[in-house]
């Protein structure tokens, strides 16, 4: 079995209140889990409303479906980000069991 992890810095600049940085994440949470069937969580503290940080998880028995997988995700969640206003400054996908 293989593990992928994809690892998302959200940049969101109209974000002026917790609701708004809220309903951001939350819609590309929902999206994500629904349309791609991964594990996504919100991986930092509230601290400051412009930022977020996303993790989104899937196992595979394929080491390459998952890597189309992660880049389809990565796509989506750019989508995702730009529809709310916010962009994606950083992303990284690691694998377990490293090659």
């Amino acid at each position: 079995m293989h593990l992928a992890v994809l690892t998302l810095e959200l940049r969101l600049e109209y974000a002026r209140s917790l609701k708004d940085r809220r309903q951001c994440v939350r819609s590309m949470k929902d999206s994500l889990r629904h349309g791609f069937n991964v594990s996504v969580a919100e991986l930092d503290e509230v601290v400051v409303w412009q930022r977020a940080t996303v993790g989104i998880a899937a196992i595979s028995n394929s080491r390459d479906y998952l890597r189309r997988q992660m880049q389809q995700v990565e796509e989506a969640s750019t989508r995702i980000a730009e529809t709310h206003g916010a962009q994606v400054s950083d992303s990284f996908v690691e694998f377990f069991p490293e090659e």
